[in-house]
């Protein structure tokens, strides 16, 4: 009798959904052409970075609905929301 392989993949399966992964391409395009602007109005100057291009593609697939997850939250963000809770007691 054969047996089974037992499975080795989370169930989840992608972290990421490919309607992400086509905002991201297209945020790439755009900073290649020189047509990605930083900002939330689009009023900032040109993105450079590639790490930025990326976010701004992520960010840009969460506003749409896509499966992307949360953004990390910062130490420092913790620290002051502890700091502020001692304060209030």
């Amino acid at each position: 009798m054969a047996a089974k392989k037992a499975s080795t993949r989370k169930s989840s399966g992608r972290k990421y959904s490919k309607g992400a992964s086509k905002s991201v391409k297209s945020a790439m395009r755009r900073r290649k052409s020189g047509t990605l602007k930083r900002g939330k109005s689009g009023h900032g100057g040109t993105v450079k970075s590639r790490k930025q291009a990326i976010a701004i593609g992520l960010a840009e697939a969460r506003k749409k609905g896509a499966k992307v997850p949360a953004k990390k939250k910062s130490a420092s963000s913790a620290k002051r929301k502890r700091a502020k809770a001692t304060r209030k007691s």
